[in-house]
């Protein structure tokens, strides 16, 4: 938290710096659309910078994180700050370059309560989502068993917000789309011809420094190394971690590295951006290890490059569904979730029955594994292709006789299935 703070200290800095340049001009928001942009772009980003170390507290981050409340804080800086911060750079910017005064002022100000609108409708519909879900999947009855134990519950509760945050965002767009046009009929009535006056302008002279940050920023090679050190201190304390990760992992026997037919399926996986709606992550908190069983370690991600953790849960998290439902299951849900479960939001995959694995391409890949410390043996890496392609048959045949049609053993919903039956496991 402290660390947190001490990171968002200068943002927080920049912001208030940023309103209080505002000082004794607040009356020319009402008349000026340019300084409105600014400063509710200003606004915005304190906001944000605020919520970013509230959310390094752990009880919030336990609600907070796989949520939309990740969302809605991403796009109040993202739509907020950097938004409003350039519509309000390039209106004031247009006029000057091509000698014309903005076509509309009142186009400006319709821009921006419609990006303003919209931005709040996208923000508070996600914090309410967040809230929701993480309420919901964390929610315990006295008897120690969920309240809410099927994930469909909470993702059928949070729809309507959706519809508010799509609502949001298309005002914003249309805001957008009305700065276009009023640039646009600007630069039809600009001159044709623009005078050069770079040529008779007077060199730029820099007043005589009178502060520590105005000399250093005078000395360009030493403001460069410092730079550089300040970024080469941050990267290490970012890399050294993770470069010694692998002294902490102990892995115990029996934990094999995914099989060729497995690292095909997870590539698919990842193809498809299954990461984006599922985790692998499961945290030691009680609704999670009832709802997922036991939280992960670092072992269960040994053999991960890289690894799937995710950063949102818009479906249930995936870090030990391995054996959970049999293959039949995997093969439903996949060609049509609302078979499986009703409400569902998960889009149907139907062309992975139909479209063929890349057998040829998974020697390959086990060789690129083993180069980055994967144990894999000579003979597992020689005998990829005829292991990839026995395992597939094995599910097919499977697959046959829970009910499925055959001549499957070729097509990349097997090895999508081997994957997903692989975790946990």
């Amino acid at each position: 938290m402290v660390f947190s703070i001490m990171l968002w200290a200068p943002s927080w800095g920049g912001m208030i710096n940023g309103l209080l340049t505002l000082r004794g001009g607040w009356s020319r928001l009402r008349t000026e659309p340019i300084l409105k942009f600014m400063a509710t772009a200003i606004t915005l980003y304190g906001m944000a910078t605020f919520e970013g170390p509230l959310l390094s507290i752990k009880s919030v981050s336990g609600i907070a994180h796989y949520t939309d409340w990740i969302v809605g804080h991403v796009h109040g800086g993202a739509l907020g700050w950097n938004g409003f911060l350039t519509f309000g750079m390039i209106y004031w910017l247009v006029p000057r370059l091509w000698k014309t005064p903005i076509y509309s002022e009142k186009l400006m100000n319709v821009h921006f309560w419609l990006g303003t609108v919209g931005i709040l409708l996208y923000m508070t519909s996600m914090w309410t989502a967040g809230i929701t879900q993480g309420m919901m999947w964390k929610a315990v009855d006295a008897s120690g068993k969920l309240v809410y134990p099927d994930f469909i519950e909470t993702v059928q509760r949070i729809l309507p917000l959706y519809y508010i945050r799509l609502v949001g965002g298309l005002l914003f767009l249309s805001g957008a789309i009305v700065m276009v046009v009023n640039l646009a009929k600007t630069l039809a009535r600009a001159p044709k011809n623009i005078p050069d006056e770079t040529a008779s302008a007077p060199a730029l002279t820099h007043p005589a420094a009178k502060h520590f940050h105005q000399k250093l920023e005078g000395w360009p090679a030493i403001f460069a190394v410092l730079t550089f050190v300040s970024i080469l201190v941050g990267t290490v304390l970012e890399l050294v971690p993770t470069l010694t990760a692998h002294e902490y992992v102990k892995i115990t026997p029996g934990h094999r590295p995914y099989s060729g037919l497995e690292l095909e399926g997870r590539d698919l996986y990842v193809r498809e951006g299954c990461y984006v709606c599922h985790s692998q992550m499961i945290r030691p908190m009680l609704g999670e290890t009832l709802r997922y069983g036991k939280p992960s370690t670092l072992e269960d991600s040994a053999f991960d490059h890289p690894f799937q953790w995710g950063s949102k849960r818009t479906g249930p998290d995936l870090a030990r569904v391995g054996g959970k439902y049999p293959d039949l299951w995997h093969y439903q849900h996949m060609l049509d979730p609302r078979a499986i479960t009703r409400n569902s939001l998960m889009p149907a995959y139907s062309w992975m029955g139909k479209d063929k694995t890349r057998f040829d391409g998974i020697k390959g890949k086990l060789s690129a594994m083993r180069s980055l410390g994967i144990p894999y043996t000579d003979a597992e890496v020689e005998n990829a292709v005829s292991d990839a392609r026995a395992q597939a048959e094995a599910i097919a045949q499977k697959l046959v006789e829970q009910g499925a049609p055959a001549g499957l053993a070729d097509k990349e919903i097997i090895a999508l299935i081997a994957y997903l039956q692989s975790l946990g496991r």
